[in-house]
């Protein structure tokens, strides 16, 4: 049998906490992972069992974790069960599939939070017995075994401070207004990715007129979105989640030439591709989400086999627009377009 790479480009800081989170925000906390790295041969890991809670499964996003992590476990012959907490609202559902996941004997939890504080004490109590391990989203506890997840934090500033060069170069002095979307206000990432957008935007001609805040549903944001057209005269730039970004397209291109705002996502999904490559959306970080989900079973595998010590791992944030969008390499940041949500990986099915 061949070991797994393992994966030497980590952070070895702290977990993120509230208490060092201005540390982190400050720092690119990211590390670029060969793809070599991720695909030579697999281990036999022999009875480990990884349980993983998402947030939900209804946009690309978490869909494209989703292909990386149920493509890994495969690779590295462990069983994975994914369970589906519905949504950002559903605290009390997140904990029940805890639960279901401890019932369940998994080996450890890796936990896409739905709130950065609401789980805290739960998952501390679960990470006595099970190691727990956060995924993607940011979480205020620091009592769990590892996380990975890029900085929302520098998702939002990245976002800013290409704003901030793109318009001086296009408008020169001109102010200009942008209406924030950046998603659920607990969480997400959506607090964090605000505070890197507004410290981006200091000092800068570019004034954030509205923050609204809601859940990543279609119906949500195109009740954002067209309360915010209504609302305000004269917007320049419409920023924010991707469900937005997407239904933006359409609400722009309605309105009259010379008072269409230009369209910005702080993260990628397959249609925000598509409006970048078709010239709708000006640009979108990429926080590489299958790779994301690839290094989450890699973290928590490596753990249960070698006893790693606590690590925030973390890809290249990779901001693109309508001139680099041909370098990104999809694959590891994209689910293909057939792949469908995946909840049960066996110990059987390797490549």
């Amino acid at each position: 049998m061949f070991l797994l790479i393992i994966i030497h480009c980590l952070l070895l800081l702290p977990t993120a906490t509230a208490a060092n989170q201005d540390q982190l925000n400050n720092k690119r906390a990211t590390s670029t992972i060969p793809v070599s790295d991720l695909s030579v041969g697999k281990v036999s890991a022999g009875k480990i069992k990884l349980c993983a809670v998402y947030p939900h499964l209804k946009d690309s996003y978490w869909l494209s974790i989703n292909f990386g992590m149920t493509e890994q476990a495969k690779q590295r012959s462990i069983e994975l069960k994914v369970l589906d907490a519905g949504g950002y609202q559903n605290k009390d559902e997140q904990l029940r599939q805890i639960e279901q996941c401890i019932h369940w004997q998994a080996s450890a939890i890796l936990v896409g939070s739905v709130n950065f504080e609401a789980l805290n004490q739960k998952l501390a109590q679960v990470n006595q017995h099970t190691p727990v391990f956060a995924l993607v989203n940011e979480i205020a506890t620091k009592n769990i075994s590892g996380r990975t997840g890029v900085s929302w934090y520098q998702m939002g500033y990245q976002l800013g401070e290409y704003l901030v060069k793109h318009h001086k170069n296009h408008f020169n002095a001109t102010p200009a207004k942008l209406a924030w979307f950046p998603g659920p206000k607990r969480g997400g990432g959506s607090l964090q990715s605000t505070k890197g957008l507004q410290a981006a935007l200091v000092n800068s001609l570019i004034e954030i007129i509205a923050i609204e805040h809601g859940l990543n549903e279609k119906i949500t944001q195109f009740s954002l979105l067209k309360d915010t057209l209504k609302k305000y005269n004269n917007i320049d730039y419409l920023a924010g989640n991707a469900v937005m970004a997407e239904m933006a397209i359409n609400e722009v291109g309605g309105l009259p030439k010379g008072q269409q705002p230009e369209i910005l996502s702080h993260y990628l999904s397959h249609g925000v591709y598509r409006g970048i490559k078709r010239h709708k959306i000006l640009m979108a970080n990429s926080d590489q989400m299958v790779l994301q989900g690839k290094m989450a079973i890699n973290q928590a595998v490596d753990y249960l086999q070698t006893g790693k010590v606590k690590v925030l791992q973390a890809p290249e944030i990779i901001t693109i627009d309508q001139e680099t969008i041909h370098k990104l390499n999809t694959g590891l940041s994209l689910s293909p377009s057939n792949f469908k949500p995946t909840y049960s990986v066996k110990v059987n099915e390797v490549k």
